[in-house]
């Protein structure tokens, strides 16, 4: 995309985990310290690889994520930092943020990741309660993610994300409203409050999938919130959020003034990222390509990159499609309707050389008598009630 031709994100995947979430299907697991040790070694290999290749763009954000980033050796860390600033050209006012899990983390860890340019940390809590947190399968309590709090504030970090969830089986308002309050008289620049999904493969799906259909087709379900209770907790969690002084940005997503998540941002607007890493998804020039699955493969194949020839495909690289100009465009209208600022008229123009009404002008027109959506100011955006109806409204860009 001609708009964001010279800039870059990064997304570096660490898979490692102390325990498997028993609602989680990200790409993770329990490795021991050798497997560490290895895939540390190829991810290296990789991001030099790949830094040769692309170290002209400006890396505008770094976000690193798993698994359990935190749960990987902090000299390990260091040297996968050393090595992207070594191979990249690393804007100094990028935003570089790594995901933390109380009980995989010390105050020793947050000093190093300061130390290396790590400026954001985004602590997963999903639940102050203990019998939310052991149902979800964490492994901490709700002191020891006081503790990691207070850590990466004695250690310097003034950019700190929490994340809670909602829709949880048996979960109240009184119940969420009572994360709601224990995190925000922490004061957090950030809070990402997002819905339980029953994900295949999970220990939830075996335990929910037939409340999960049932709740999905709007039926009464027997333990997950049904369709009206899981819009209540919704509501509940964006209203109480706002009234605690953080603006909605993002569907999931509130944030103090000047604390939004740059590197969501970027993906919601479609800049250009590379995802480095087990199983790491990358979208450039208009394809979208992901690294292997296995993480055998993975630390094997780093082996096979030559830094010397240029004209090498990537022997880690999975899967691999270039993106029509429709799906493009779709793609652009459907992430930037997430945000409550939505799309800009001018950049979908840079981006594609089209007007948008040109192209969406009737969906546009009837989502405005529909009074799901507004134009102000150049840009095209969801009101309360069209966010309320999201899925309805993104679905009618897809053609």
């Amino acid at each position: 995309m001609e708009l964001y031709k010279d800039i870059l994100e990064l997304y570096i995947h660490i898979p490692f985990c102390v325990k498997k979430c028993d609602y989680c299907d990200f790409l993770s697991g329990c490795y021991d310290e050798d497997i560490r040790r290895s895939y540390t070694d190829a991810l290296c290999r990789e991001i030099k690889w790949r830094g040769i290749r692309l170290g002209s763009k400006k890396i505008t954000s770094i976000y690193i994520g798993g698994g359990t980033p935190s749960w990987l050796e902090v000299d390990y860390m260091a040297r996968i930092m050393d090595t992207v600033h070594q191979y990249f050209h690393v804007d100094p006012l990028a935003e570089v943020t790594i995901e933390c899990n109380p009980g995989t983390v010390s105050a020793e860890n947050f000093n190093v990741y300061r130390s290396v340019g790590i400026n954001r940390i985004s602590i997963g809590l999903q639940s102050a309660n203990a019998d939310e947190l052991k149902l979800l399968g964490r492994i901490h309590t709700f002191d020891r993610f006081l503790h990691t709090f207070e850590f990466a504030r004695v250690a310097g970090f003034s950019d700190i994300s929490v994340d809670i969830m909602t829709g949880l089986p048996g979960q109240t308002p009184a119940k969420l409203l009572q994360t709601i309050h224990q995190v925000c008289r922490l004061q957090p620049e950030h809070i990402s409050a997002y819905s339980l999904i029953i994900e295949k493969g999970t220990p939830f799906y075996d335990r929910y999938k037939f409340d999960a259909v049932k709740q999905h087709a709007g039926m009464a379900t027997e333990v997950l919130p049904d369709e009206n209770q899981e819009y209540e907790l919704y509501k509940t969690a964006q209203m109480q959020l706002v009234a605690h002084g953080y603006e909605q940005y993002e569907i999931s997503n509130y944030a103090k003034k000047g604390h939004v998540c740059q590197h969501n941002i970027g993906y919601w607007k479609r800049v250009p990222y590379l995802g480095l890493g087990l199983g790491a998804a990358s979208l450039m020039d208009e394809v979208r390509f992901s690294n292997e699955r296995n993480i055998h493969d993975y630390i094997a194949h780093a082996d096979d990159l030559v830094m010397e020839n240029f004209n090498q495909e990537s022997p880690m690289m999975e899967e691999s499609e270039k993106l029509s100009r429709q799906a493009a465009m779709e793609e652009f209208m459907f992430l930037g309707l997430r945000m409550n600022a939505g799309v800009s008229r001018t950049e979908f123009r840079q981006a594609f050389g089209l007007e948008i009404d040109g192209v969406y002008g009737q969906t546009i027109q009837r989502l405005r008598d529909e009074g799901l959506l507004e134009a102000a100011e150049g840009r095209i955006f969801l009101n309360e009630r069209g966010m309320d109806l999201s899925n309805y409204a993104m679905a009618l860009f897809l053609q």
